[in-house]
């Protein structure tokens, strides 16, 4: 069903959200500055 395909896409943006957002905390920690990320436009 369609609102299956979503959900998987939703939940994998998530997921890929997350790890992007984790990324730069654990650099921030660093004391470094983080670039822009680039957006993941493969779905």
């Amino acid at each position: 069903m369609a609102k299956d395909e979503r959900a998987e896409r939703l939940a994998a943006a998530l997921r890929e959200n997350l790890k992007r957002r984790k990324a730069q905390a654990r650099e921030q920690d660093d004391g470094r500055v983080p670039d822009a990320a680039p957006r993941d436009e493969t779905a």
